[in-house]
């Protein structure tokens, strides 16, 4: 009788907790959503990261904030992801520079993750564009010219986001395939680096399109190429760089969402389905595709597959290329 009775004990207790365990589960959000965005505010990966918030928290019924952690190109804030708890409360907003910057920390010997084992692909929040661009004072339209011009010249600075970031391996590999010498300025994210190419204390550099383009129109900023494989709608005029000769920097310009490896799947499909239900909102669309971009919203394994692609694409560039990550 009191075994029995222990029994029934330990298995009420079980229930009881899978119970707690499946209500938990399913009353998620039951407090506030925190995404981390690994780059200072007012870059274009911080713009629609806070977009999408906005419309989260309207949606969820619980405040999504934004946190920004920059440095280490991105890796540090992606770090912070890796090591939350997996239970849909910690979120990560990165971009393309993810697979580059983790790449070069691989190559190093230094990854504190890895992007496969320790996060789970969410959706893609948005495809942005990434453009090389140019201070004025380069006399460069296009970038066979400015290849022509750091060859006369020989002298010139190109900034990236930080070591191992898109920007860093496109200079790296531009400097190899065009036969070029540029010194290379690293920053903690976008907005630091427009401004000093603005004032001309670098003079090439990279930026996603949504926040270069009214640097662009309003003429302070040049753009020589797109690195997409498609010129860019906003801006039909300007080439890709596969069109001027140079294939190897041609890359997908994804923004996306990011959960800790092991997040439930029930969480992570109702994370998915708000995203893309959000990326559908027709102010949400018209406020991206303002910025020059188009929404994502698209399932977990096609981002997942798509940002797989592009670490077999940047890996074996940053072996060749022996980049370091100080």
């Amino acid at each position: 009788m009191t075994m029995r009775m222990g029994r029934r004990g330990v298995l009420g207790g079980l229930a009881t907790a899978l119970a707690g365990s499946a209500a938990a589960q399913e009353a998620w959000p039951a407090r506030p959503v925190r995404i981390i965005v690994p780059f200072p505010a007012g870059g274009t990966t911080d713009l629609l990261a806070r977009l999408y918030a906005q419309r989260l928290t309207e949606t969820l019924g619980q405040s999504v904030v934004i946190e920004n952690r920059g440095g280490g190109g991105g890796s540090i804030g992606a770090d912070v992801v890796a090591k939350a708890a997996p239970d849909g409360y910690t979120l990560l907003f990165h971009n393309l520079t993810f697979c580059t910057t983790t790449a070069a920390l691989e190559f190093a010997g230094r990854a504190p993750h890895r992007i496969e084992q320790d996060f789970a692909p969410v959706s893609m929040g948005a495809n942005v564009p990434m453009m090389l661009l140019v201070n004025p004072s380069v006399p460069a339209r296009d970038l066979r010219e400015f290849v022509a011009v750091a060859k006369e010249r020989g002298n010139l600075f190109y900034g990236s986001t930080g070591p191992g970031s898109t920007i860093n391996l496109v200079g790296e590999v531009l400097k190899r395939d065009a036969g070029i010498r540029m010194d290379h300025i690293p920053f903690r994210g976008a907005a630091p680096l427009v401004q000093d190419l603005l004032a001309g204390r670098v003079q090439f550099g990279g930026d996603q399109l949504s926040s270069s383009l009214a640097n662009i129109r309003a003429g302070v900023l040049r753009p020589v190429a797109t690195l997409a494989a498609q010129r860019a709608s906003a801006l039909p005029e300007v080439p890709t760089a596969r069109e001027q000769g140079y294939p190897s920097i041609e890359l997908l310009g994804w923004n996306g969402f990011f959960a800790p490896a092991g997040t439930p799947a029930p969480i992570l499909t109702r994370l998915q389905q708000e995203i893309a239900a959000a990326a559908r909102h027709p102010d949400v669309a018209r406020r991206i595709a303002d910025l020059g971009a188009e929404p994502g919203g698209n399932s977990a394994e096609e981002f997942g597959a798509a940002v797989r692609a592009q670490l077999a694409q940047v890996r074996p560039l940053v072996a060749e290329l022996r980049m370091q990550v100080e």
